[in-house]
C-alpha cells in the first residue's frame, strides 16, 4: 500500500468512527451508525482510525445520497456503463464501490469516458436550478462578482480532491484531456460550437480546476493542447470566462496564472529559437499567452478599478500633409495613429490605466524566460505590419518587461526618425532646398531656456513633424558633435532652470521631494509646453531625465484625471487632513465649521478663495456630504486649479509622442521609469556587463583597483561617477546591468584626470601607478566635471 492509499484508508476509518456509514441497520460495532457503538471525540477517533488501519479492520460501505431511481439507472452490475455524465454523488459512490472491491478499473473507465467527451463533460457537475444564480466559487467568492453559471465549482473542486488520492485516476484524467483537447479545438474553429451551445464553456471551467495541470505530465502534451483549444474560444466566451475568474479568490486565479506561466517558461527553456525559428511562431507559447491574457484581465476586473475620471481630450497632434506622404511611400501601416484595439479590453470595459490594484500584481505576469528570447526588431515588424498574419507579443504587453517594451519603443522611434529624413529628402528634391534631416537646436548656456523655447515654439507652429526627427544639440561657442552626450547635458540644464523654485513654474514639497504645477505661476503656457516637449523628446531620443513628479502627473498624461486617491503622493498633508475629515466620528458640521468654499495661498502668499460648487459659502460640510466635499476638493487641486498649465504641458508632450505606441504598451509607473530611469543603482550588475578596450581586461590590475575603489564610494559619489560617465545619475530601464559601458585605456601613468565620452558611455582611464592615485584622480574628475570639453 502506498502512502496516498494508506492516507485515504485512515480517512475512511475516521469518517466511519465519527459520521458512520449512514445505514440504519448497521451491525458493525466499529461504525458510528451501529446502535452498539460507543461515541468517540475526534482526537480519540483519529487514534483509533490509525489502529484499525494497521489491523485491516472491517469497513462499512458508505450510503450515498443518490435516489433509488438513480441507483437503478446506474445498474452497478453493468460496470457503470450507463453513466453518461458525472456528479459529485456519482463519483463518490463509484469510488466507494471501487474501494470496497479494491479495484479502481470501473472508476478509471468512467472518468476516462466522460472527461474525453465534450458533450458528456458539458453536462457534468451541473448546479441545481435553485443554485444557478450563485457566483462562481460558491460562498468563497468575492462579493459583488455574481455571474450565472451552470457548473458547481465547489463540487468540482471536491471531486478533484478525491481523485488526487487515486493514482490511476490522475492518469485517466491526463489521457482523457489529451484525447479531448484536439477535438475541442476543431469544434471551436470549424463548427462554431459555442454559438449553438454556450454551456460549452463549462468544459474549460471544469478542466482548469485541475490543480495538477502544471505538473510535468501535463506540460508536455495535454496543457499545450488545452491552451490551443482555449485560444479558439470566441470573444464572448473569453469575456465570460474572464468575468467568472474575476469573481474568484486570489489564490484560485493565481494558480491559473501560474499554470499558463509555467507552460510558457517550460516551452521556452526546452526549445531553441533563432532568426529562422522565432518564439512568435511557437504555437504553444502563443496560445498560452492568449490564455494568460484572460487571467490578466480577470485580475484587473476583480481588483480595484476606476473606470471613471477619464480625460478624453488627448490634444490635437499637429499634422500637416505628413500622413499623405507616408501613404505615398506605402508606410501608412507603420504610422497608424490609433493604437491597436484590444477586443477583450473593449468588451470588458477595463484598461490597465483603470486598475489601481489588481488581484495579482502586474509584475507577476512578466515572464523573464520569454523576454530573453523575444527578438523585438522582428516582433515590432509583426506588431506594425503583419499583425493579421503574425503574432506579436506587443499585443500582450503585460508579459513583457519594461526593458523589452522599451526596445520596441526604441525601434518605433528610430524608424520614425529615418522616415522623417526620407521626407526631408523628398522635400529637398521637390523644392530644390536642403533642409536639415535633424531637429537642430543651437543654444547658449547663459540663455538656454530662451533659446530652446524660441526654437521649439517656432518648430511646433511651423512644422511640428520636425519634432519627430533625431535631436541634435549644439552649445554656441563649444566644439563637439552631438552623438547623444550633448543632448543629455542639454536636457539636464534645461530642467535645472525650469524647476528652479525661484522661477515659480512649479512648487516644491521638501517632505516628498516632488514638484507640482504652480496654479499661480506668472509664466505663459509656452513655457509649460516646452517642458512637455522636453519630456517627450527625452523618451523619443532615449534619454533619462532628472524629473521629480508625483505619479498622478503620468496618470493624467495617459488620460486619467486626478482623484482623492492620488493625493497621498502629491499632497500628503492635504490628504491626511481630508482623510481625518472622512474618518471623523463626531458632529462634522458643528465641530469642523467647514463650507464648500476653500482657501489657498497664491504665488505671493496671499489667500485665494474658491467655490467648489454654487453658493459654496452657504453650504456647510456635514457627515452626509463630506465625501462630495473631499472629491470636489481633490478635483480642484489636481485638475481644475492647474488646468491651463497642465494642458499646455500635455500638449507639448503629445506633440512628440502622439503617434507612439507608448500609451498602449506602458502603464504610468513604467512611463515614469522611461523618463526618469531608476534610482536603484546596482554597480555589481554593471561590473558584470562592462566592456574593456585599449588593452584593458577584467584581470588588469588597474581595472581591479578601479572596481574596488568605485564599490567603496558612497551613494552620492557613485551618482557623480554615473553622471560623469553617462550624462545622468540614473540607471536606464532594466537597471545598470543593461547599460553598455566601456572602460578604455588612455595612456600610461600620468597626472591626467580620467575623461569620458558620455555619448558612448565610455570612461577613458590612464593606467595609474597606484590605487591611491586612481582614487584621488577619479574623485577630482567626477566632482569638478561640468560642461563639454572642460577636461
Amino acid at each position: 500500500m502506498n502512502r496516498s492509499e494508506a492516507k485515504n484508508l485512515i480517512e475512511r476509518y475516521f469518517r466511519q468512527l465519527t459520521d458512520g456509514c449512514g445505514h440504519d441497520d448497521c451491525d458493525n460495532e466499529l461504525c458510528a451508525s451501529c446502535s452498539r457503538f460507543r461515541p468517540l471525540d475526534k482526537n480519540a477517533a483519529a487514534v483509533r482510525a490509525l489502529e484499525l488501519c494497521k489491523i485491516n479492520a472491517r469497513l462499512c460501505r458508505l450510503r450515498t445520497s443518490l435516489t433509488e431511481s438513480e441507483l437503478q439507472a446506474l445498474d452497478l452490475k453493468e460496470d457503470f456503463s450507463d453513466v453518461h455524465y458525472l456528479t459529485e454523488n456519482t463519483i463518490c459512490m463509484i469510488i466507494s464501490v471501487c474501494e470496497e472491491e479494491d479495484d479502481y478499473s470501473a472508476l478509471i473507465r468512467v472518468v476516462g469516458r466522460v472527461f474525453s467527451n465534450a458533450s458528456a463533460l458539458t453536462q457534468s457537475f451541473r448546479k441545481n436550478e435553485a443554485e444557478r444564480s450563485e457566483p462562481i466559487g460558491g460562498a468563497s467568492s468575492r462579493p459583488g462578482a455574481a455571474l450565472e453559471v451552470t457548473v458547481d465549482i465547489d463540487s468540482v473542486r471536491r471531486v478533484y480532491e478525491r481523485l488526487r488520492a487515486i493514482d490511476q485516476a490522475e492518469s485517466a484524467l491526463l489521457n482523457a484531456l489529451v484525447s479531448l483537447a484536439p477535438n475541442m479545438e476543431l469544434d471551436l474553429e470549424y463548427l462554431d460550437v459555442y454559438e449553438t451551445n454556450p454551456d460549452y464553456l463549462n468544459i474549460f471551467v471544469i478542466l482548469m480546476e485541475n490543480d495538477n495541470l502544471h505538473s510535468p505530465e501535463y506540460l508536455d502534451l495535454a496543457l499545450p493542447q488545452l491552451c490551443k483549444a482555449m485560444s479558439k474560444l470566441p470573444l464572448a466566451a473569453l469575456t465570460r470566462l474572464c468575468k467568472l475568474w474575476s469573481g474568484c479568490e486570489v489564490q484560485h486565479i493565481r494558480r491559473i496564472m501560474e499554470t499558463f506561466q509555467q507552460l510558457i517558461t517550460y516551452t521556452v527553456v526546452s526549445r531553441e529559437y533563432d532568426g529562422e525559428h522565432l518564439v512568435n511562431e511557437d504555437e504553444t507559447v502563443v496560445a498560452a499567452c492568449k490564455c494568460l491574457k484572460v487571467v490578466f484581465y480577470a485580475s484587473m476586473a476583480g481588483g480595484d478599478v476606476d473606470t471613471e475620471h477619464n480625460d478624453d481630450d488627448d490634444g490635437d497632434a499637429a499634422d500637416s500633409d505628413e500622413l499623405t506622404l507616408h501613404e505615398l511611400l506605402g508606410e501608412e501601416r507603420l504610422y497608424k495613429k490609433a493604437p491597436p484595439v484590444d477586443l477583450l479590453e473593449k468588451e470588458l470595459g477595463v484598461r490597465p490605466i483603470d486598475c489601481r490594484k489588481p488581484l495579482i500584481p502586474f509584475e507577476d505576469f512578466v515572464n523573464e524566460s520569454l523576454n530573453d528570447v523575444v527578438e523585438m526588431d522582428k516582433d515590432f515588424t509583426f506588431f506594425k505590419v503583419d499583425a493579421e498574419t503574425k503574432f506579436s507579443f506587443q499585443t500582450s504587453p503585460f508579459v513583457l518587461s519594461v526593458f523589452t517594451k522599451n526596445q520596441g519603443l526604441y525601434y518605433d522611434n528610430r524608424i520614425r526618425m529615418y522616415s522623417e529624413r526620407r521626407l526631408t529628402a523628398l522635400y529637398g528634391a521637390a523644392q530644390g532646398q536642403q533642409p536639415s534631416p535633424y531637429l537642430k537646436l543651437k543654444v547658449r548656456r547663459d540663455h538656454i531656456i530662451d533659446d530652446a523655447l524660441v526654437r521649439l515654439e517656432m518648430i511646433s507652429m511651423e512644422n511640428p513633424s520636425d519634432l519627430k526627427k533625431q535631436l541634435f544639440v549644439e552649445f554656441e561657442g563649444e566644439q563637439g558633435v552631438d552623438e547623444g552626450g550633448v543632448s543629455k547635458e542639454f536636457f539636464q540644464l534645461v530642467l535645472e532652470e525650469i524647476f528652479n523654485p525661484d522661477i515659480g513654474m512649479f512648487t516644491y514639497d521638501k517632505d516628498t521631494g516632488l514638484f507640482w504645477f504652480n496654479s499661480s505661476s506668472l509664466e505663459n503656457e509656452a513655457q509649460y509646453t516646452l517642458v512637455g516637449i522636453v519630456l517627450g523628446l527625452a523618451i523619443y531620443n532615449n534619454c533619462i531625465l532628472d524629473v521629480h513628479f508625483p505619479m498622478v502627473v503620468y496618470r493624467k498624461l495617459m488620460g486619467k484625471r486626478g482623484t482623492f486617491r492620488d493625493l497621498p503622493d502629491s499632497h500628503p498633508v492635504l490628504y491626511q487632513s481630508l482623510k481625518e475629515l472622512l474618518d471623523y466620528s463626531g458632529d462634522v458640521e458643528a465641530d469642523m465649521a467647514l463650507t464648500f468654499q476653500i482657501s489657498h495661498a497664491d504665488l505671493f502668499g496671499s489667500p485665494v478663495t474658491h467655490d467648489l460648487k454654487e453658493d459654496a459659502q452657504d453650504i456647510p460640510v456635514s457627515k452626509e456630504n463630506r465625501q462630495e466635499f473631499v472629491d470636489l476638493y481633490a478635483d480642484y487641486i489636481l485638475n481644475t486649479s492647474v488646468e491651463t498649465q497642465f494642458q499646455a504641458f500635455k500638449k507639448g508632450f503629445l506633440m512628440v509622442t502622439s503617434e507612439s505606441p507608448m500609451k498602449y504598451l506602458f502603464r504610468p509607473e513604467e512611463v515614469e521609469l522611461l523618463i526618469c530611469g531608476s534610482r536603484k543603482l546596482d554597480f555589481e550588475a554593471l561590473e558584470k556587463t562592462v566592456e574593456y578596450d585599449g588593452g584593458y581586461s577584467k584581470d588588469t590590475q588597474i581595472v581591479k583597483d578601479f572596481w574596488e575603489t568605485l564599490h567603496s564610494f558612497g551613494e552620492e559619489q557613485k551618482r557623480l561617477f554615473l553622471q560623469f560617465t553617462t550624462g545622468t545619475d540614473r540607471a536606464p530601464v532594466g537597471g545598470l546591468g543593461k547599460l553598455k559601458m566601456i572602460i578604455a585605456k588612455n595612456g600610461s601613468d600620468s597626472d591626467r584626470l580620467p575623461t569620458s565620452h558620455t555619448c558612448f558611455n565610455a570612461l577613458l582611464l590612464p593606467e595609474y601607478s597606484s590605487k591611491e592615485k586612481l582614487r584621488e584622480r577619479l574623485l577630482k574628475a567626477i566632482t569638478y566635471a561640468k560642461g563639454f570639453g572642460m577636461l
